[in-house]
């Protein structure tokens, strides 16, 4: 595995890319795709909060893959 997959610092600017979607204005031609964005940044803002969550309680309790 590269050192890339288990960065904490990398989960945490996927949950800022997450919170970038939400703040995104779509309009015109992309209006209709507004509620998709919102699911998807959702969907990374708990996912990737959930991983770093995990890793820390692993971490906590020496417990490291």
């Amino acid at each position: 595995m590269s050192v890339l997959d288990r960065s904490p610092f990398l989960y945490f600017l996927c949950i800022l890319a997450g919170f970038a979607l939400l703040r995104v204005p779509l309009t015109g031609f992309f209006a209709p795709l507004s509620p998709l964005v919102i699911l998807i940044g959702v969907l990374a803002i708990l996912l990737f909060s959930l991983v770093l969550i995990i890793h820390g309680v692993l971490h906590l309790a020496g417990k490291r893959r």
